[in-house]
């Protein structure tokens, strides 16, 4: 009963599990999302992107520090304005418009991928690789399959592989709610078995090989050893997963509705995922040809706005579709503070919330000075950062990423292209 115990963290599952009876019980303080108070406080990473950046003019402030004043589009984050930073002239410095926006988390153009010694692997799914064994998902990907000019796309393995997005609110409740029938329990079990025992073949054939290799046949055999235990890792992660019910859902099953009507329930589910810690990495993806459809009522879709010539029209209806989505990304942060844990810290202090898009101008298909907002984490927040804007004196974003993935856990000293750590990031004391 011991171990059982030490398995199942009251804080972090909903129910008492006895001989196949998942009996669910009240939701009490001793069951907060965050550790009891002789464990550390776990880190969390939420990464927002869209297809098309923001309207530049009425983003950016034009003045830096903590006394800037805020522009129309950070209007509606104005109850955060000291949990939140925005940062000027930060990208990846790498060109190539709608083929470009899909670098937003990895720095890397899947296209030159195979040049990387990671690959364009995404910042969401290189914190997975090292903090997701602790959770039933290692990361939340969520979205639409919308294809170039409608999907951001922006999560990619290190081998150059899109991270399929969990599509619509339902389809997200299920996962983090809905058991499998015991059916399903039996056929996942014999799935894990017999991958279980192609892996033990293989890597056999493998080491056998090894006795009779030069030697940077064995360096390359070692790579691929190191790959087979991570298979293995996660085969372990899921067959173990597999034999816990999941928490008891504590709302209603939302349905699909359409893509500018779902964003608050998607929010929500995200929140919810973050709280019972079914997760500590998600990722949402703001895009879509149908934008327009729903409370916003635009009659032109959101790449047609996004693309707008300078016409008046075009640009009124961007920017109320951009305001919606940040008075949406405000909503998520007020549910991120609502919840505290038992060492006094809400959940926004435990979570970095990543807000922006691989797109800068979206009108001149360019990919430089990307709107970019970090919230949350615990981080010293609140201002205007405006880096340098000289080609010579840039500093790379995938600087701020490797800061990210560092207070993580995550032990790299380079990310995509970065040149080192963002420098000024602090956090509180």
């Amino acid at each position: 009963m011991r171990n059982m115990r030490e398995q199942l963290h009251l804080n972090r599952r909903r129910f008492l599990r006895g001989t196949g009876i998942a009996l669910s019980i009240p939701l009490l303080e001793a069951f907060s999302f965050a550790e009891t108070e002789s464990q550390p406080i776990p880190r969390r990473m939420v990464c927002i992107g869209n297809s098309f950046g923001m309207y530049q003019p009425q983003f950016f402030p034009k003045r830096a520090g903590a006394d800037y004043e805020l522009t129309p589009l950070l209007k509606p984050l104005e109850k955060h304005r000291r949990d939140f930073t925005v940062f000027s002239h930060l990208d990846h410095g790498i060109k190539g418009g709608h083929y470009a926006i899909h670098s937003f988390l990895s720095g890397v153009k899947y296209a030159d991928a195979s040049a990387m010694p990671s690959g364009n692997i995404s910042l969401d799914q290189r914190m997975a690789e090292v903090v997701g064994l602790e959770t039933r998902i290692p990361a939340l990907t969520v979205g639409s399959e919308n294809g170039l000019h409608g999907g951001c796309m922006m999560s990619w393995t290190r081998t150059g592989v899109r991270v399929p997005p969990i599509q619509g609110p339902r389809e997200l409740f299920r996962k983090l709610f809905l058991n499998e029938d015991k059916s399903g329990n039996v056929k996942a079990a014999d799935r894990f078995s017999l991958q279980g025992s192609i892996l033990d073949a293989v890597q056999g054939d493998a080491e056998s090989l090894g006795k009779r290799i030069s030697g940077r046949d064995r360096q390359k055999l070692d790579e691929y050893f190191s790959s087979v235990r991570d298979v293995e890792r996660r085969i372990q992660q899921r067959e173990r997963w597999q034999a816990i019910p999941k928490p008891e859902a504590p709302i209603q099953e939302p349905r699909n509705k359409n893509l500018v009507d779902d964003i608050p329930d998607l929010y929500e589910l995200i929140a919810l995922a973050l709280e019972i810690d079914s997760t500590r990495i998600a990722s949402l993806e703001l895009a879509g040809a149908n934008f327009n459809t729903g409370i916003l009522n635009l009659n032109k879709g959101y790449h047609a706005l996004s693309h707008h010539g300078q016409d008046p029209n075009n640009i009124a209806g961007l920017v109320k579709l951009e305001t919606y989505q940040m008075l949406q990304f405000s909503k998520f942060l007020d549910r991120l503070k609502s919840v505290k844990g038992v060492q006094g810290e809400t959940l926004l202090d435990q979570t970095a919330v990543l807000f922006g898009s691989g797109m800068g101008n979206a009108n001149a298909h360019t990919n430089s000075d990307l709107p970019i907002i970090l919230a949350g984490g615990g981080y010293q927040l609140g201002e205007h950062r405006v880096m340098p804007a000289m080609k010579t004196d840039r500093v790379p974003l995938s600087n701020l990423f490797l800061s990210l993935l560092q207070r993580m856990g995550v032990e790299d000293d380079r990310f995509g292209h970065s040149t080192g750590t963002l420098t000024g990031l602090e956090l509180r004391g």
